[in-house]
Parts: structure tokens; C-alpha cells; sequence
């Protein structure tokens, strides 16, 4: 394609759709899960489960495909054509919808569970064939633009998701304490996903018929790596090993101990839930005097101390118990992270000594790379997966479950932000205006996001001053300077500081700090993809699919943290973001160096991909 080709506007605003549906379900999930926590009496390991169903489909749907190549020695998806793949995606995320409000209508999280995984293996067919087709659709030197446009619709989605998602689940507006929850109908969820499955539908009639839209078909012979094939199965064995006694553990002896004692307390921890949910309304009183709001919490707080007095014994009881079952679960949650990275990098020393065999993996960048994209994803979700569960904490504000949509919304909304910027250059501004745009469009999409949750009646008062923290974005992209190393150290450091000083601190302060992990996380994913397909050659296309592959860190690394925080407390369990974006950090550092070797400049590339 020559460098004067025109892009295919009409065929890439069809092609950005999908990229909603992806962050609107994506995002929508990080509210669904306190729900259900609360709703099927869930720990925070369990309810995350939700992200473990949805991005283990996006690994499990790459790995088939690769197989699938690997055999055959053909790209399935450019053998049936990135237009169509997309269709045949769209068709089977319709089928997952379809299993959703069966599952829904049944009452069973199991079920929903695998409604979600069925939605996330559409997904993933559809993420393998857009993003390479987005460049396909104008001149290859500008596909990173398009790319970035796309990721800015994905980011779209994540900032409207979590507003519908809750009004589905919570049916208004209005606070829903998390004991009423459990009384909820979930008959606006079944609409919900009746809407979601028709769209999916609509959209796979769009793409079938569009004659917009080239087939995208590939003839490209698939590189062998059947070394690399057999290590994957191997280690996604092991995966599935190392979480079955998780699983099994909770019928296990001590666990239905645990629940028959909470049973038998059940009727005072709920006293004592409402008694604390009337402690937190009196202190957000505007009408009562700050003399009235102390009388009547000391009161409430007695009541409180009563009753926990009252069943200390048993919870007493069921702490022992579950001290040593949590430490167990979280042993062989570990095992399922050593396996990942024990995994890649016996690959990579494998193939240091004799590469036949191996593909792209014989490449350290890629390794590293697989590595971070694991890490990134799994960070990016944690981090907003968990802030639901954190919010709740009295230091934190106690919000109940359906008053934490607008702080989601701005989560992810903060990848937004960042990926708008990412997008000016498809304008082809010049100098003047693209800096003068890297200022003004993080402020638009900040208003965006105000504006959207506030037409959904949500008060965003609390989240004005946020806005200071995108205005550190703006400056730390400046001094990036579109180089994705520099791009990765740099806001990779924002991200580790922004998780320490949420450790340390409660409160706004705390709630900003992680909230700009999203910040952090929105240009990340350029960077690490082209850091890692640097220097690749003929492999660069199967890398391209190891990388996709480890968008399994979003299914791994929140139940992790999810677990630590039955442990050591949500808070605290934070510090898993931080090792993240510390490894983000090391891997620029030391992919910097290894490219240096191979003769490679670094910093006269400029960042591809988009996520």
C-alpha cells in the first residue's frame, strides 16, 4: 500500500463500533461484581471470578486460534477474512448474550459466569481480526492513529458501561443499601442483555452487508513455533490445576462450618448493618446540627457495640478457621501466576539455547512483553474490579453498591482520556495545534465524562478537583514525547506513585490517587506492543498473537488481589498495583537495553497498537 493511500472512513467508523460493545461490557463488569457479591453473598475471590470468566476467554479464544494456524500452517482469521471473522465474532458474543438472561432468568451465578465467558470468546475473535484491520483501512504509517481512535470509542464504552450497567441492576438513580440489594429483581438485567444481544446482532448485519468494508482476506503462510504451541497447552493445565483447589475449597468442611455460623449470627450482622448504614446517613445529614449528629451516632455507635460483643465468639470462631483456608487458597492462586511467568521464561531460555521451534518466542523483548501486557491488563481491571469493594470502607466514604457508578465511570473514563490524546495525530494537526489539542482534549473528555453521569442524575461534585490529575497527565505526555519508552518509564512511575500515595492516605486524596490508575494505564498498551514487536521480522504477526494472549493478566490478577483482600483488607491489597506498574517500569528500562543490542534505536520508533 503506497504511503498516498486515503483512509476508508466510512469502513473504519463501522469498524470503531466494536470497539464500543468491548469497553461498554468490560467496564459494565466492574459494577456487576459488588452487586453480586452482595446479592449472592459472595466473598470478593468469588465475585471476582467475573473478570476470571471473561478474560480467560479472551486467552482460551487467541490460544485455539493459534493452535488452529500452528497445525494448519494458515491464519484462520486471514483465511476466512477480517470482515468476516468480526461477523462470526458479533454472532457468538449474541449467543453468550442469549446464555446471559438464561442464566439471569435462572438465578444462578454459575450461569452468568458462563455467559459472560461465551460473550468474551466473541470478543476475542473480534479483537484479533479489528486491530489489524484498522490499519488495514488507510496508510500503514497512520494505522497507529486510527487504532488510537478506536481505543478512544473502547473508552467511550467504559465510561457509559458502569451508568447503564448499574440502572439496570439498581433500577434508579436513587442510593440501594447493600442489604436491599438482595431483594432486587433482575428483570431490567434480562432487558439489558436482550438490548445487548440484538445490538450484537445488528452490528453482524452491518458488517455482513456492508460493501464498504474489504474482506481483509490473508494468504500469509503462519510461522511454525511448536514449541511454543506445546509450552502454552502445558501451562494452561497447569492453570486449570492450580485453580481447582481453589474452587474445591469452597465445599470443603471448613468452609460450610464458616457459612452455618453465619448463619446462625445472620439476623444481628444485619442489625448491625443498618445500624451502620443509619451512622453514615446521619453524618451526611445537611439538615441535623453537628450537636445532633454526635448525640445521635454515640447512641447508634452503642447499639453497634452491643451487638458485636454479642457474637464476638463466633466470629472469633470463624476467623480461626478461616485463616488457614485463605492461606491455602492464596497459595495456589500464586502457583497460577508462577505458572505464567515460570512459563515465559523458561520459553525464552529454551529458546536462547536452540531457537527451531520456538517462533517469535526466542525473541527477550517479546517475552518481556507478554509478561507486561499480562501485567497491564491485569492492572488496569484490578485496580477498578476492586475500587467498589474499597469504596465502602467508612475511611473511603461507606458507599453502598449503587452509589459507586459515577467513580467507575471516572475510572475508566480516565483511559479515555489518555487514549483521546493518543487519537489527535489521525487529524494531521501541526505542531502548534496538536500541543495546543494534547492540552484541550483531556479537558473535553474530562467534561465528557462529568456531563455523561451527570445527565444520569448522579452527583459529580465530589470528582470536580479530579481534574487536577489530568492536567499532571497533560504534562507527563509532554514529557513523554510519543517515545513508548520513555511513554512506559514515565507513566509507569505515575502510576506507582499514584498507587503508593493511595496506601498511605484515605479519604479524596486516597480515592484520586487510584482513580488515576486509569490515567496511568490509558497509553499503555501502545507502548508496551511496540516495545515488544520491535526487531520481530517474519514473527512479528505471531507475536502480535502472544501478546493478544495475554490479555489473560485481566483474568488472573484481580482474583489475586481479590483473594489478598479476604486476607489483609482491600486497602491494603493495593499493593498489587503497585508491583504492577513497578514491573511496567523495568520492562521499558530493560527492553530499552535489550533493543540497544540488537542495534535497534529505541527512541526513533514511535508507539503502535491500541487496546
Amino acid at each position: 500500500m503506497s504511503s498516498e493511500t486515503k483512509t476508508n472512513y466510512p469502513a473504519l467508523y463501522t469498524l470503531i463500533t466494536v470497539f464500543f460493545f468491548w469497553g461498554f461490557i468490560a467496564a459494565g463488569n466492574s459494577i456487576f461484581i459488588p452487586f453480586c457479591k452482595n446479592y449472592f453473598s459472595l466473598d470478593q475471590f468469588q465475585s471476582q471470578l467475573i473478570d476470571f470468566a471473561f478474560y480467560t476467554a479472551y486467552y482460551l479464544g487467541a490460544l485455539l486460534l493459534f493452535i488452529f494456524g500452528a497445525v494448519n500452517g494458515k491464519d484462520l482469521v486471514g483465511k476466512w477474512g477480517y470482515k468476516r471473522s468480526i461477523v462470526y465474532g458479533l454472532l457468538f458474543s449474541a449467543l453468550g448474550a442469549g446464555a446471559m438472561i438464561v442464566a439471569v432468568e435462572a438465578n444462578v451465578y454459575a450461569g452468568m459466569l458462563v455467559g459472560l465467558f461465551i460473550v468474551a470468546l466473541g470478543f476475542s475473535l473480534q479483537q484479533t481480526a479489528a486491530n489489524p484491520f484498522a490499519v488495514l483501512l488507510g496508510d500503514p504509517k497512520t494505522g497507529t492513529s486510527r487504532q488510537n481512535l478506536a481505543g478512544g470509542i473502547n473508552s467511550f464504552g467504559t465510561t457509559i458501561g458502569p451508568i447503564v450497567v448499574g440502572f439496570a441492576l439498581f433500577g434508579t438513580a436513587a442510593a440501594v443499601s447493600d442489604e436491599q440489594i438482595k431483594g432486587l429483581g433482575l428483570d431490567k438485567v434480562i432487558l439489558l442483555y436482550v438490548g445487548v444481544g440484538i445490538l450484537f446482532l445488528i452490528a453482524a448485519s452491518v458488517f455482513f452487508f456492508s460493501k464498504k468494508l474489504p474482506s481483509g482476506i490473508s494468504d500469509e503462510p503462519m510461522e511454525k513455533a511448536n514449541k511454543a504451541m506445546t509450552t502454552l497447552i502445558v501451562m494452561t493445565g497447569l492453570l486449570a490445576i492450580m485453580f481447582a483447589p481453589v474452587f474445591n475449597s469452597y465445599n470443603s468442611p471448613e468452609a460450610k462450618k464458616i457459612v452455618e455460623i453465619e448463619k446462625s449470627i445472620e439476623p444481628i450482622t444485619k442489625d448491625i448493618k443498618k445500624l451502620s448504614d443509619n451512622l453514615v446517613k446521619i453524618k451526611k445529614d445537611k439538615v441535623l446540627s453537628e450537636e445532633e449528629k454526635n448525640t445521635a451516632s454515640e447512641s447508634i455507635k452503642s447499639e453497634i457495640k452491643v451487638l458485636e460483643l454479642s457474637v464476638e465468639p463466633q466470629h472469633k470462631e470463624i476467623q480461626e478457621i478461616r485463616h488457614p483456608l485463605e492461606k491455602y487458597r492464596m497459595y495456589w492462586l500464586s502457583g497460577a501466576l508462577l505458572v505464567i511467568v515460570g512459563g515465559l521464561l523458561f520459553a525464552n531460555r529454551s529458546a536462547q539455547k536452540k531457537n527451531e521451534g520456538w517462533g517469535a518466542m526466542k525473541y527477550p523483548q517479546l517475552v518481556l512483553g507478554m509478561l507486561a501486557i499480562f501485567t497491564y491488563v491485569g492492572v488496569e481491571v484490578a485496580v477498578g474490579s476492586n475500587l467498589g469493594e474499597l469504596l465502602k470502607l467508612p475511611e473511603f466514604g461507606s458507599f453502598q453498591s449503587s452509589e459507586i457508578a459515577p467513580y467507575i465511570s471516572m475510572y475508566w473514563g480516565s483511559l479515555m482520556i489518555g487514549r483521546w490524546a493518543g487519537a489527535i495525530s489521525v487529524f494531521n494537526l501541526s505542531a502548534s495545534k496538536r500541543k495546543l489539542a494534547l492540552i484541550i482534549v483531556p479537558l473535553i473528555a474530562f467534561s465528557v465524562i462529568i456531563g455523561v453521569n451527570t445527565l444520569a442524575q448522579q452527583d459529580m461534585t465530589s470528582l470536580y478537583y479530579y481534574v487536577i490529575c489530568v492536567l499532571l497527565q497533560v504534562l507527563v505526555f509532554f514529557l513523554s514525547k510519543n517515545k513508548p519508552a520513555r511513554t512506559l518509564i514515565l507513566f509507569g512511575l505515575m502510576g506507582v506513585t499514584a498507587m503508593l500515595i493511595g496506601l498511605f492516605s484515605t479519604g479524596t486524596v486516597a480515592i484520586y490517587a487510584f482513580l488515576a490508575g486509569g490515567l496511568a494505564c490509558s497509553i499503555m498498551w501502545p507502548s508496551i506492543f511496540t516495545l515488544s514487536i520491535t526487531g520481530l521480522g517474519k514473527y512479528t504477526a505471531q507475536g502480535s498473537a502472544f501478546l493478544v494472549m495475554m490479555i489473560l493478566g485481566g483474568g488472573i490478577i484481580p482474583p489475586i488481589q481479590g483473594k489478598l483482600s479476604d486476607i489483609i483488607g482491600i486497602h491494603a491489597s493495593y499493593v498489587i498495583p503497585v508491583i504492577c506498574f513497578s514491573y511496567l517500569t523495568f520492562f521499558a528500562i530493560a527492553v530499552k537495553g535489550i533493543l540497544k543490542r540488537q542495534n535497534i534505536d529505541v527512541d526513533a520508533i514511535e508507539a503502535e497498537g491500541a487496546h
